[in-house]
C-alpha cells in the first residue's frame, strides 16, 4: 500500500481519483485499485468529517475521562473496553500507559449530561475502579485540522 495515498487521503478523504492519481504519480485506475483493496482489507476504516462545533448554534461538549480498570484474566482490557465503545456517548476508547488504563472521548448536550452518563454509566462498570473527567474547553486542532486559524487573538493589545 502507499503511504503517501493513505495521507493524502487522511488529510482530505473528498479528494477525486484524479486529484490522488496527479499527487501520487499514479494512474486513476491504480488509486481506485489501492483505496478499494485498502477499504476491503479493513485498512480504511471509514470516512470522517471534521465539524467545528463551536460554530453551531446547539450545545455540544466533550470530555475526556481517564478510566483506572482491573483487567480481566485472559482477557486484559479488552472485554471492558468493548462494552464501553457500545455506549452512544462513546466517541472514542484508548489503552493507555502511564497513570490510567482507559482513555475514553464522551459527548452529550451539556456538562451536566456528561457528568451523569460517568456517574450512572462508566463508574457503575464492574472491572472500573476510578474515573477522572476532564472537559473540552476549546478545540484548537482536531485530527489533523486546525479549528482556530481564522481569528484575530482577541485578548487586545496592551501597552505600559
Amino acid at each position: 500500500m502507499d503511504k503517501k495515498l493513505l495521507k493524502l487521503l487522511c488529510k482530505n478523504s473528498r479528494y477525486t481519483f484524479a486529484q490522488l492519481a496527479d499527487m501520487t504519480g499514479m494512474t486513476e485506475e491504480k488509486v481506485r485499485e489501492c483505496v478499494s483493496e485498502m477499504e476491503s482489507s479493513g485498512l480504511i476504516r471509514g470516512y470522517t468529517t471534521v465539524v467545528d462545533w463551536e460554530r453551531m448554534n446547539s450545545a455540544y461538549v466533550s470530555a475526556l475521562i481517564e478510566l483506572r480498570v482491573t483487567p480481566k484474566a485472559g482477557q486484559g482490557f479488552e472485554e471492558v473496553a468493548k462494552k464501553i465503545m457500545k455506549y452512544p456517548e462513546v466517541e472514542t476508547v484508548y489503552l493507555m500507559s502511564g497513570g490510567y488504563d482507559l482513555c475514553v472521548i464522551v459527548k452529550g448536550k451539556t456538562f451536566q449530561e456528561v457528568a451523569m452518563f460517568v456517574a450512572k454509566e462508566l463508574s457503575t462498570i464492574d472491572s472500573v475502579i476510578s474515573t477522572s473527567t476532564h472537559f473540552v474547553l476549546r478545540r484548537y486542532k482536531e485530527m489533523d485540522v486546525e479549528l482556530c486559524n481564522d481569528g484575530d487573538d482577541d485578548r487586545g493589545n496592551y501597552s505600559l
